[in-house]
């Protein structure tokens, strides 16, 4: 049997999750009736992705389908394209096993098969072979192998397409194999099936592209391609695409929308001529039906009208948007295409008596029932009718209600049974007049709201002629157009109120509606001007100043856009000449003259500090420009725009226990307010108001006025002069323009717009004009006089306190700038400078109040020498001048200098202090070197600021000069240049002709300028520093020994060092301080005075290992050159030349208790000793530090109390006062024996 597989073309309102498609085939008909029903329940379960192509993204469906028996009929014709009747996929069904039957009959019927397909153009085939157990056991003898059969078809049919043929085993059968075998068939129909309709789409697509670039040539029609296209948009609605689907819709609403389009402007399409034709037919749309086949078949024919056209395109649109599950669409497309309709029904000539019943049965069918439109479509229908008249339907008008009842039509079967059918009640309503009142009432969605019409100037109710309550029912009906934002009602019901106004004599009200009207920009400009003029004469009316005046809102008249302050600043001191211009834009169409335009001002006085001054930097920041909300030129106060919510959390805990929670929740605070009823009248303020109420101007408030000023259309520049002389906060509250007896007020300007006046004190600062001030040179800082209120007169003068670590650089005059307040340069002056020991005075220029006067001083900070405190100070005004506090910058690590002085000026008798803080630009440190008995002293002066020096005439002296002492400089180098953070090495010889002094005070000196200017002067820099101990007492040599028997170290091998330690000098007077006089009681027994020294060794480069004890104590006779040896076992842990371990030496000071009254306690010290030194030292004083500590332990059992055992110290040696001569000497360590044996195999 031959099957093929197509798509279908069935259709129902219940969609099925899975896409359906049809195939058609070949073979056995009894073999695929076996197979049909677990194929097509099979085939859909799994998705399959589909890759569509221009970079489409893929997307997962599901293959449903149908098979049909192989005909030649069905197979498609030449010229035939349609993609809904193509069929996919041809499959031939055959269980063949034996030889003979398939060379009989079985391969020619497939030679005939292929031959139908290749004729028809068919290429997407398969060849299904089903093998069962119980056709081998019927015919055993002429039963080939299943692979032999199944490779003679390969050979025969498909020589180049392998995965054509497919073998199918046991598939009825529960087992493993056959479920395998199932398994890989139905991926393989799938794949085939996809494939074959991704082509045939492709091709498909390819030829609708092309019929659509041909729609400019004569004989194109778009009917046929509106079927075209919407083939395609049907099988993507049956792959569940639905997105794709109305896309396609779509494209087709805008095609058509651009030929009606280009239709209005000439260019004339032939195949529109049948959309010319007049419309008969009115009937609405059709949302209950998934595809309105009637209109579709009169599409296809070409006979279908542009209403039917929209109406099928909109309910196909709708459809999908349903599946899509963005119902709110429809809602949104159905105004648009209603108003789209009329549009085009006009471009195309097209006169349309049922204009109103489409309009109105839409309306109904897409939930807009509603809305204004809705209704006042029906009230045209009564006009056409004959239903809103006094006399009723003529004989013409029931003439033409029977033409329009014709193009309904018969009622459709889905609305024939509802009671709410629009059908049936568009027919009652126009029936009769009393029917006709009743559902346009119904139809407004509000029975209290009735719609009178209004012929010429007489208003006159649908029930009786009464205008009062006519302008009732308009109130109601406008503040439901304007609560949901219908512009056009809002204008006709405007205009109606306004002549039920006009009759009823309300004045007001009608003035304040003719301003709404002329300001609507949704009447024609003759209307806009004719309410305008009722306006203005009105208001020249009366001549009579002291007549009541109308009062009505501004925002009708006019629109408040843009406030700002001249100058550019809300905050000025006073006196200040400021100025405020307004932005109004003008609504009316014509010019408005006024005889003023005043703004009430406000003046608050509690806003500022004590008496209004404030200083400039606390004051509150005013904004100098003020822009307003378009639209609105005031908000609405918080009472008609209701309160905001105020909630709190609220808990409930379990009382057992406090930390459960069992629930919580939000309450309202204020419900009474959120929840109580409002008023309905607007704020009469906004432009939207019904019933304007009444506003008036402040009483008692300050005005700023403006005359004769005359307002034209758009946008207007109003300039007011405002109060600027008693201090406080100015607040504008009210606008207000007069024209004759009418006043257009706004009660309220939001946001709030204020200014402020204040007075300030004058201010005196100090403020360098580089990031750093650098201590030792000349540096320039610029004075900033802020006058404030104060006026600088001629003979005022600026008194500076002097100060010895900075003194003021004067010379006999320096420039001097005078500002105004907003920063622009009005005068300059000459400062004359007079300086004598204590005082420097600066002479003053004349100054007015709220300027600032500005001039440069150049100062001059001394670098402090040495860190001697001077005594204080007292400056002339009697404060005590403290010395100069000195700190670390956080940054640059340089030394900051603060100082203060005190400026004595003539507004104030107090002294202003001033502070300025340097920085010391350079940093030094020294250092004693020893090489063995002579001396080096080292000074580092690094430079940590950011400027480049020179450096000249480094020397280096003795502060008292009481010594023979000769210090020879090592410095080749007369100036040098000294680069920002770098530094420079200066080292000088110490020689003595006498005995080295025991305590060494220098003077490090040295010039400096900046090496950025090209002529400065050097200036001083001195550094004091003091040596003590500086005469050199032990030396130290060691010598590393291999062991014996060898000539070399090796490494993981014990070696010996050998110290020694020598005595250069005796002891002196200084020694003996140390600690001699405890050794010499100690000693007094003994035959030779010594001294006890203890060594240790260290070795920081974990290079070697220590064995036996690494410190000890020595014990040095008095005597010059005495010497003593020490031995250590040391073993070394690499090979190389390694660096000697490091030897310390610290003096060994015994207990100061009587040694008598003491057990012998070397042992115990130097057990003690040893165990502290088991830890590492970075340093002999980290040594000392924690070998200086106490013991205590208990003396016996029957004791009652503990007695404390005094313990030896440790004193480390003074830098240079032990020279170890090994220090940094190394020594060659070979490796060890290599006993491994490396067994190399070359072949």
């Amino acid at each position: 049997m031959v099957l093929g597989v197509w798509w279908g073309m069935g259709y129902s309102l219940t969609y099925q999750p899975l896409t359906t498609q049809e195939k058609v085939g070949a073979g056995d008909q009894a073999l695929f009736t076996s197979l049909y029903t677990p194929l097509a329940q099979q085939l859909p379960r799994e998705p399959m992705e589909w890759r569509r192509s221009y970079g489409r993204a893929p997307k997962m469906i599901h293959l449903e389908a149908n098979f049909v028996q192989f005909k030649e009929e069905l197979l498609p014709k030449e010229g035939n394209k349609a993609l809904l009747t193509f069929p996919f996929l041809h499959i031939y069904w055959t269980d063949c096993c034996d030889t003979e039957v398939y060379k009989a009959s079985v391969r020619d019927n497939m030679m005939r098969w292929q031959g139908n397909l290749r004729l028809h153009g068919s290429a997407d085939w398969v060849i299904v072979v089903v093998e069962t157990s119980d056709a081998k056991k019927k015919n055993k003898t002429n039963i080939l192998p299943r692979s032999s059969l199944v490779d003679k078809i390969r050979n025969d049919f498909c020589n180049k397409q392998n995965d054509r043929c497919v073998v199918l085993s046991d598939p009825l059968k529960n087992s493993s194999r056959s479920q395998e075998s199932w398994s890989a068939f139905l991926l393989k129909l799938r794949t085939l099936l996809l494939m074959s309709f991704t082509q045939n789409l492709g091709r498909f697509e390819e030829d609708m592209r092309t019929l659509r670039e041909k729609r400019n040539q004569p004989g194109w029609s778009f009917c046929d391609y509106f079927m075209v296209q919407e083939e395609l948009a049907f099988v993507f609605e049956m792959l569940q695409q639905f997105e794709d689907a109305l896309l396609q819709y779509d494209e087709l609403d805008a095609l058509f929308t651009q030929y009606v389009l280009n239709f209005g402007a000439g260019d004339r399409a032939n195949w529109l001529g049948s959309f010319c034709s007049p419309v008969k037919s009115w009937t609405g749309l059709l949302l209950r039906r998934p595809i309105d086949m009637e209109k579709r078949d009169g599409i296809q024919r070409g006979q279908a009208s542009l209403l039917e056209l929209r109406s099928y395109l909109f309910c196909r649109q709708c459809t999908l948007l349903i599946f899509l599950q963005r119902p709110w669409e429809v809602t949104q497309r159905a105004l648009e295409l209603l108003h789209n309709c009329v549009q085009e029904l006009c471009l195309l000539e097209v006169w349309l008596l049922g204009v109103h019943i489409f309009y109105f049965l839409n309306f109904f069918q897409t939930q807009l029932s509603s809305l204004p439109p809705s209704f006042s479509q029906l009230k045209s229908l009564g006009y056409m009718c004959g239903l809103v008249s006094e006399k009723g339907p003529l004989s013409l008008e029931l003439n033409r209600t029977v033409d329009l009842l014709a193009g309904l039509g018969d009622e459709k079967a889905e609305t024939v049974h509802s009671l709410q059918s629009p059908y049936k009640k568009l027919k009652e309503a126009l029936s009769s007049v009393e029917a006709f009142e009743r559902h346009y009432l119904v139809s407004s969605d509000m029975k209290h709201v009735g719609v009178y019409v209004v012929t010429g100037c007489q208003i006159k109710s649908m029930r009786k002629g009464d205008p009062e309550q006519a302008e009732s029912f308009l109130q109601n009906a406008l503040r439901s157009y304007v609560s949901e934002g219908w512009s056009l009602p809002v204008t006709h019901t405007r205009k109606q109120m306004a002549e039920c106004q006009k009759l009823l004599e309300k004045t007001e009200n009608y003035l304040q509606t003719s301003a709404l009207l002329a300001g609507d920009a949704n009447l024609t400009n003759e209307e806009r001007i004719h309410f305008c003029q009722e306006i203005l004469t009105f208001a020249n009316q009366s001549t009579d100043s002291k007549a009541q005046k109308v009062a009505l809102s501004m925002s009708s008249f006019a629109q408040l856009k843009q406030l700002q302050f001249r100058p550019a600043t809300a905050t000025v001191h006073s006196g200040t000449a400021l100025q405020v211009e307004l932005c109004l834009r003008s609504l009316m169409p014509v010019a408005v003259p006024l005889e003023q335009l005043a703004a009430s001002v406000h003046l608050n006085l509690e806003q500022g500090e004590t008496n209004g001054k404030t200083r400039g930097p606390q004051r509150r920041p005013y904004p100098g420009t003020v822009l307003f909300p378009l639209g609105n030129s005031s908000a609405m106060p918080p009472s008609a725009a209701g309160p905001s919510l105020e909630l709190e959390e609220i808990q409930d805990r379990s009382p057992s226990d406090p930390r459960t929670l069992n629930s919580t929740g939000m309450v309202c605070k204020n419900t009474h307010l959120v929840m109580r009823r409002h008023d309905s009248s607007p704020s009469p303020d906004t432009p939207n108001l019904v019933s304007p109420v009444p506003v008036v101007m402040d009483d008692g408030a300050k005005m700023l006025m403006s005359g004769d000023v005359t307002l034209l259309p758009g946008n207007n520049s109003i300039v007011f002069s405002v109060p600027s002389q008693e201090l406080g906060t100015y607040t504008l509250r009210q606008l207000c323009a007069t024209v004759g007896q009418v006043q257009f007020v706004l009660p309220h300007i939001s946001p709030l717009v204020q200014y402020e006046v204040y007075s300030q004190e004058p201010q005196l600062t100090v403020e360098p004009l580089t990031d750093q001030l650098l201590a030792g040179l000349p540096q320039r800082a610029k004075v900033r006089l802020q006058t404030g209120h104060y006026t600088v007169k001629k003979g005022d003068a600026l008194q500076l306190t002097n100060i010895g670590s900075m003194p003021i650089l004067t010379s006999s005059s320096c420039p001097a700038t005078i500002l105004n307040s907003t920063a622009e340069r009005v005068d300059e002056s000459v400062l004359f400078i007079q300086s004598s020991d204590k005082v420097t005075s600066i002479s003053l220029p004349p100054t007015p109040p709220y300027h600032t006067l500005e001039f440069q001083l150049e100062v001059l900070c001394v670098i402090p020498s040495d860190p001697v405190r001077p005594e204080n100070q007292r400056l002339t005004n009697g404060e005590i001048h403290h010395r100069p506090r000195s700190y670390s910058h956080p940054d640059n690590h340089m030394t900051a200098i603060n100082q203060r002085m005190s400026v004595d000026c003539p507004w104030s008798i107090y002294s202003t202090p001033i502070s300025l803080t340097f920085y010391i630009p350079f940093k030094a440190k020294h250092s004693l070197l020893s090489a063995g008995n002579r001396k080096y002293i080292q000074v580092c002066l690094q430079n940590m600021s950011d400027v480049n020096f020179h450096l000249m005439d480094q020397r280096l002296t003795e502060k008292h000069h009481e010594s023979s002492l000769e210090l020879q400089s090592l410095n080749t180098k007369a100036q040098q240049l000294v680069c920002s953070k770098q530094s420079v090495y200066c080292v000088w010889d110490v020689r003595w002709k006498e005995n080295m002094p025991v305590c060494l005070q220098c003077v490090f000196s040295a010039s400096f300028s900046s090496a950025s200017e090209e002529v400065s002067a050097f200036k001083p820099y001195h550094y004091e520093f003091q040596l003590e101990r500086v005469t050199t007492l032990y030396s130290v040599r060691a010598e590393i020994m291999p062991a014996a028997g060898q000539q070399n170290c090796h490494s993981g091998s014990l070696c010996g060092l050998e110290m020694s330690i020598t005595r250069l000098t005796e002891p002196d007077d200084d020694e003996e301080d140390d600690g001699g006089t405890e050794e010499k009681g100690q000693t007094e027994t003994e035959e030779v005075c010594s001294t006890k020294l203890m060594y240790e060794v260290v070795d920081y480069s974990s290079s070697w290992v220590v064995y036996g004890r690494s410190s000890g104590l020595v014990s040095m006779p008095a005597d010059a050159n005495a010497n003593h040896r020490v031995q250590v076992e040391l073993m070394p842990l690499f090979a190389g030349h390694l660096p000697f371990p490091d030897i310390k030496v610290f003096k060994y000071l015994p207990p100061s208790a009587n040694s008598a009254s003491q057990p012998d306690t070397d042992d115990c010290v130097e057990n003690v000793i040893l165990s502290l030194m088991d830890r590492p030292l970075d340093d002999q004083g980290d040594t000392a530090s924690f070998c200086s500590q106490g013991s205590v332990h208990s003396v016996g059992r029957g004791e009652q109390q503990s007695r404390v055992l005094p313990m030896p110290r440790l004193e480390p040696f003074s830098p240079g006062q032990v020279f170890n001569h090994s220090q940094g000497c190394q020594v060659l360590v070979l490796p060890s024996t290599d006993d491994h044996v490396l067994e190399i195999n070359a072949t």
